[in-house]
């Protein structure tokens, strides 16, 4: 049927407001930002000597890769996005965005991430990257968040997995230091987004998805929070008796870590009021630093050991 036909019976197709902005906002830039710091640390960390163009090229498809399973995340979920008041600006819930064309332009973004980085870098890397859109976009979207009140545990992997792809794409191959950034933020995932469930109950309900203060209630959460809070800090810190990492990462995840445990013990301990509240804000908040602080410093310690080459060659 022709446009022609369709103002003849009184439709008009519908025609995207869609700007540049809308699509940037698909991409969920605030988790790509993550996505590419760690991937940028997990690798520059990497042994060996990597082409600089190369390691753009697998920086660019790491980020793009990410951004795609944010669009195909929001082309799935516009429904109870628009029920939460956290999530009701997005692009479709606004109707900027019709949800096929987030849909088309996240399964392009996807397919043209991972061919880009197998073919122009290695497929070791490519098939970690097409692995980590499918489980954040199949597994964890699709299945497990609106399923499980563990969605967040198991779907952390997803969200963990840049460093992992940075470091295939630098050696193809795998080695314990990129399993153990893995395991940080795995385990650093639930006592994060669980802080930010813990002051958006009412938004989670409203959308019937199983987060785990309104399946098994706030103060479950509050003892996950801090038995998952102990467990990364011990794995944090695990890297430099290992001798993996250097003192100085082994004593900053010391500091940084002391800040998450009191944190989650606040939480544990201030469980209604504003007390309360400003607790589990306060956490939500201070594990970005933590985490970031952590990274940071293995990024760092190369630049600057990369600096002093330079400086003394």
């Amino acid at each position: 049927m022709s446009i022609v036909d369709h103002h003849a019976i009184g439709l008009s197709p519908r025609i995207s407001e869609a700007g540049v902005a809308d699509y940037i906002a698909l991409l969920k830039p605030r988790v790509m930002s993550l996505v590419v710091f760690t991937a940028l640390v997990g690798l520059v960390i990497a042994p060996g000597h990597f082409h600089p163009v190369l390691a753009i090229t697998s920086i660019l498809c790491i980020a793009v890769g990410g951004g795609a399973a944010g669009a195909l995340n929001m082309w799935y979920e516009h429904d109870i996005d628009a029920l939460m008041s956290r999530t009701a600006n997005r692009p479709i819930p606004r109707g900027r965005i019709l949800p096929g064309e987030a849909l088309a332009f996240g399964l392009t973004l996807a397919f043209f991430s991972v061919m880009t980085l197998g073919i122009l870098v290695n497929w070791l890397a490519g098939a970690l990257l097409a692995f980590t859109i499918f489980f954040y976009v199949v597994i964890y979207t699709m299945w497990l968040k609106r399923w499980t009140a563990q969605n967040i545990v198991i779907g952390g992997a997803a969200g963990a997995l840049p460093p992992v792809v940075a470091w295939a794409a630098a050696t193809g191959s795998l080695s314990p230091e990129p399993i153990l950034l893995f395991l940080i933020i795995f385990l650093w995932t639930p006592p994060h987004f669980w802080a930010l469930a813990l002051f958006r109950t009412d938004d989670y309900q409203r959308a019937n998805i199983p987060m785990l203060p309104n399946v098994a209630g706030p103060d479950a959460t509050r003892l996950q929070i801090l038995l998952y809070t102990i467990l990364l800090v011990a794995v944090a810190a695990s890297p430099w008796p290992l001798g993996y990492f250097s003192a100085v990462y082994g004593v900053t995840s010391l500091v940084l870590g002391a800040g998450m445990l009191w944190y989650a013990v606040s939480v544990y301990r201030h469980r209604t009021g504003s007390a309360g509240l400003r607790a589990t804000r306060g956490l939500f908040k201070f594990s970005i630093l933590y985490l970031f602080g952590l990274f940071a410093v293995l990024l760092a310690e190369v630049l600057v050991s990369a600096a002093a080459r330079m400086i003394w060659s």
